[in-house]
């Protein structure tokens, strides 16, 4: 079984944790999201990959051919100026001539790629796009659907009473390869706002699939800091961990006897944590970190290689790869990168 998965995206809203990667590179729990996205496809019977890319390609090629081990053949398809969700899709139709998956690579979610197949085949659609329940649609694109469950009408962010469906597009579809032809090559094509309303039109089997598990796309701080807490409280199996009291450790974990992690918290490989430092709740750091003597991080994401000096403090923050918060510094309620200090403010 193949899969497209789209990551061109350029993560203008995540900024700054985009400034050096692309969007569907920032880690989860530790973890390039894209690596957990085809980790995931893998256990549902995936096992060749087309990644299609624009902003920062090289840093996501760089990346993956270091991981041979994965067991996922991956393709690369790079686009030379953004064409749009139906763009890149009709940019890497050469990979395909059977059933495929089309993912976009910035949501987190529990959706059964390999129900999500069946159905497909089940129904016979040509189309089949896995659709969420919110309760608010008026930020969002509303599927509206029969009985059968095959799709009648797409309406973009309908007001109050014009549209009696709650399900909003999940970012996840099942193609059949005939259905390429109806989009334009090397054209800017959105297809939400203009290949699916198209193809409706022209008589495609379109089926809905009802999805009711988590979801959320990572396109602000907020909502990657939130991603974060909620794999912590257990409300997303997106990432497989193994906790001991809430607290899942790495590999080679070094925590000194007077240290205290408090739980839900996530310690990456080879981090060491002083003396009478304190870790948590609701904190994730990653490979390679040092938390020094008598500091204290609570509700923060750091990532790798990050080093924290003796006495600092950070409540609510992101820090970045590389990072280094010095002697008494505190870090709240912000993004700490190597080249800002204290941007991107976000919610408490």
């Amino acid at each position: 079984m193949k899969a497209l998965l789209l990551a061109g995206g350029l993560g203008t809203r995540l900024r700054p944790l985009t400034d050096d990667l692309p969007k569907p590179m920032v880690p989860i729990m530790g973890r390039p999201l894209l690596e957990s996205i085809i980790l995931n496809l893998k256990k549902s019977g995936v096992d060749d990959v087309v990644i299609s890319t624009y902003y920062k390609s090289q840093y996501i090629e760089d990346y993956f051919r270091q991981k041979e081990d994965l067991g996922v053949k991956i393709h690369y398809i790079t686009e030379e100026s953004p064409l749009g969700t139906g763009g890149a899709i009709k940019n890497a139709e050469k990979f395909f001539n059977d059933t495929f998956l089309i993912l976009n690579s910035d949501i987190v979610s529990d959706v059964n790629y390999a129900d999500l197949i069946k159905y497909h085949k089940r129904r016979r659609a040509q189309v089949t796009i896995a659709s969420i329940e919110v309760r608010d649609t008026s930020q969002y694109g509303v599927i509206e659907f029969d009985e059968k469950g095959f799709i009648t009408a797409f309406k973009e962010k309908p007001k109050p009473g014009e549209s009696n469906s709650k399900y909003i597009n999940a970012g996840v579809y099942v193609f059949e390869p005939e259905v390429l032809k109806e989009i334009p090559e090397n054209t800017v094509v959105s297809v939400e706002r203009e290949t699916y309303p198209k193809l409706l039109e022209k008589g495609y089997r379109m089926a809905i699939y009802k999805f009711n598990g988590y979801w959320i796309d990572i396109g602000t701080i907020d909502k990657y800091k939130k991603v974060h807490e909620d794999i912590l409280k257990g409300k997303s199996r997106f990432v497989s961990t193994t906790s001991s009291r809430g607290i899942i450790l790495g590999d080679n974990v070094k925590i000194h006897p007077t240290a205290k992690v408090i739980g839900p918290a996530y310690i990456g490989n080879n981090t060491e944590i002083d003396a009478y430092a304190t870790v948590g709740p609701y904190t994730v750091i990653g490979n390679n970190c040092r938390i020094g003597q008598e500091s204290k991080v609570s509700k923060s994401i750091l990532w790798n290689n990050v080093k924290v000096r003796r006495f600092a403090r950070l409540d609510n923050a992101v820090v970045t790869s590389e990072c280094i918060v010095e002697v008494n510094m505190e870090i709240k309620n912000t993004v700490f990168t190597a080249n800002r200090l204290a941007s991107s403010t976000m919610t408490t």
